[in-house]
């Protein structure tokens, strides 16, 4: 066990007693991870944020359930991905009148190339290749968090790459 998952491994248990300082800083240690994983479903950062959001409260309340400590960062990017959906399936009934410009605002994990590569492909493969390369899932992790089996991860990663490849061949 690495020095970062022992302090992780402590704040989680210090939360789970009601300490919110301890629960503060367990979130901000997982602010990039849920931030790029949402990015990577919605592509919108009003609506990341909400999905940040929503998912902060869900980890606060449901803690306790939360039975092996170690898989905290599965649990959570589980959770996440589900607001995220939510977010999708309610934006479909919502109709808007005018569109707003969707602001250009440079994130320094990802530079605006690579988020134009990943946008330019199917957001089943986008979400795997996210959880797999940038926050370092594994393929089991990614297919308990998406609720699919691992072949099916194995092969939007896959396909995944193929999209990329047909990407950057284009350019």
């Amino acid at each position: 066990m690495t020095v970062n998952e022992m302090n992780t491994e402590i704040l989680i248990q210090k939360a789970k007693t009601g300490n919110t300082d301890a629960f503060t800083e367990l979130m901000k240690l997982q602010m990039q991870t849920m931030y790029r994983t949402a990015k990577a479903i919605l592509m919108n950062d009003e609506d990341v944020s909400d999905a940040i959001q929503e998912t902060l409260l869900a980890c606060w309340e449901n803690l306790n359930e939360l039975k092996t400590n170690r898989y905290f960062k599965t649990w959570m990017t589980k959770i996440l991905v589900n607001n995220c959906y939510g977010i999708i399936r309610s934006n479909r009934r919502i109709t808007y009148t005018d569109e707003l410009p969707e602001s250009v605002v440079e994130d320094n994990a990802c530079n605006l190339e690579w988020r134009e590569a990943l946008s330019a492909i199917d957001e089943k493969y986008r979400i795997a290749l996210i959880l797999f390369y940038s926050e370092g899932f594994r393929t089991k992790e990614i297919a308990k968090i998406l609720g699919i089996t691992d072949s099916a991860v194995r092969t939007r990663l896959s396909r995944g790459r193929e999209q990329l490849r047909e990407y950057y061949g284009t350019q």
